[in-house]
């Protein structure tokens, strides 16, 4: 765990991981998070019992973990007015406040931003939306499948057409997680801005916001052609350059090419694939030569990369001077070499002591990894957390026989 926001202190109020995972960052940046959990049930991520492929009830919920990492958790009533004054209670003490609630929700809670201000004008307030506060759809929920992968544009834009269906997001939370990155920027600035000018911020995040971001460069595009953008045949964009696409290996995987200069790289990576003689091929002499006979150069590649394996290509590739990469599956990556040296995966174990990794907070600080702890139990740390707010241990027991706390 890094000591960059050693001394924020942030109250989540939210469920399910958009959000959840925001504070999950702040978490791993040294932050003391403390998650307010519905006082029976818990975050509703606890409850969720499969993925659609994967069964969550066996072993780690590595969901959980990976949005709640390093959190301390409370079970509150916010239904009651004991239960919000507690929250209020906390939230004297906090810097940032987040949820990802519907703004109805909280206005009826008492938790909007005039509420939780009347208690601590300093705090900066978090909203995470589905749409954004505004518009018509302001007061609607979303997951990212919805507002971040399909409402922004980018399911279509990868569907190739006439496929008959549209590519879903290649993995749970995967919406969810870039927006909870964008949020964890976002409350870093308006710390900053709090720093230097004594002033608190307002910030908004919606899962809208976050895909349609993703994809802004597609959609300028659009703008100035006024086509959709929507990629050609074998996940290709047609181009007149053959050292950028996707070619089929032996196995039937994939090595993905990048090499946006191809004429510069092409004589490197003609003697990486055999074919010293495509050097001096009149058809490739020249830039202008390679993008006119594109077509032929690329059938040529075609035909060699499928005669090895992935992994001997990926072995062979390993001194290529050109942009490339295995098109790898998820276990895959989290054997890599590189994953693993600049330490993209860590470990972690459970209250009971069972092991497993998670996937690291993506920025790292003078360069090491920001490690991280588990997610808490529901209601783990309640006793400490009040007691830090200045509730005795009195009236503890009261909001405990109230059913205010867990």
């Amino acid at each position: 765990m890094t000591d960059v926001m050693q001394g924020v202190r942030v109250l989540e109020v939210a469920e399910h991981m958009f959000v959840p995972a925001a504070s999950a960052i702040l978490s791993d940046w040294g932050a003391d998070v403390i998650k307010v959990e519905h006082h029976l049930r818990g975050d509703a991520m606890r409850g969720l019992g499969s993925t659609g492929v994967l069964d969550l009830t066996k072993g780690v919920h590595v969901l959980n973990e990976h949005a709640n990492r390093g959190k301390r958790s409370i079970g509150l009533d916010l239904s009651s007015e004991e239960g919000v004054a507690v929250l209020y209670q906390l939230a004297k003490t906090c810097d940032v406040f987040l949820s990802n609630k519907l703004p109805a929700v909280l206005e009826k809670l008492r938790i909007d931003v005039e509420d939780i201000r009347r208690h601590n004008p300093d705090i900066i307030y978090v909203r995470g939306t589905a749409s954004g506060p505004k518009g018509p759809d302001g007061n609607r929920g979303g997951y990212d499948m919805t507002s971040f992968w399909c409402r922004s544009g980018c399911a279509q834009s990868v569907s190739p057409p006439g496929m008959g269906y549209v590519l879903p997001q290649p993995g749970p939370g995967f919406g969810d997680s870039i927006g909870g990155m964008t949020i964890a920027g976002g409350i870093a600035a308006a710390l900053f801005k709090r720093e230097r000018t004594g002033e608190p911020s307002v910030v908004d995040v919606s899962l809208l916001a976050a895909g349609v971001w993703s994809i802004g460069p597609a959609i300028a595009l659009s703008g100035q052609s006024g086509q959709p953008w929507a990629l050609g045949a074998g996940g290709s964009t047609g181009s007149s350059n053959p050292l950028t696409g996707l070619y089929q290996t032996a196995d039937e995987r994939f090595i993905s090419l990048v090499m946006l200069q191809g004429f510069k790289y092409w004589p490197d990576f003609c003697r990486h694939i055999g074919r010293d003689d495509l050097i001096e091929d009149a058809r490739f002499s020249s830039h202008a030569q390679l993008a006119a006979n594109a077509g032929e150069a690329a059938q040529i590649i075609r035909e060699e990369i499928a005669r090895e394996t992935l992994a001997e290509w990926t072995q062979r590739f390993s001194t290529l001077a050109g942009q490339w990469a295995p098109v790898q599956n998820t276990v895959e990556v989290a054997d890599d070499v590189q994953v693993r040296a600049n330490g993209y995966i860590t470990g972690c174990t459970t209250k009971e002591g069972a092991d497993f990794e998670l996937v690291s907070t993506p920025v790292q600080f003078d360069g090491q990894p920001a490690s991280t702890a588990r997610a808490p139990e529901f209601n783990e740390h309640c006793d400490e957390i009040l007691a830090e707010a200045g509730i005795d241990t009195e009236r503890m027991l009261a909001l405990k026989v109230a059913g205010v706390v867990a």
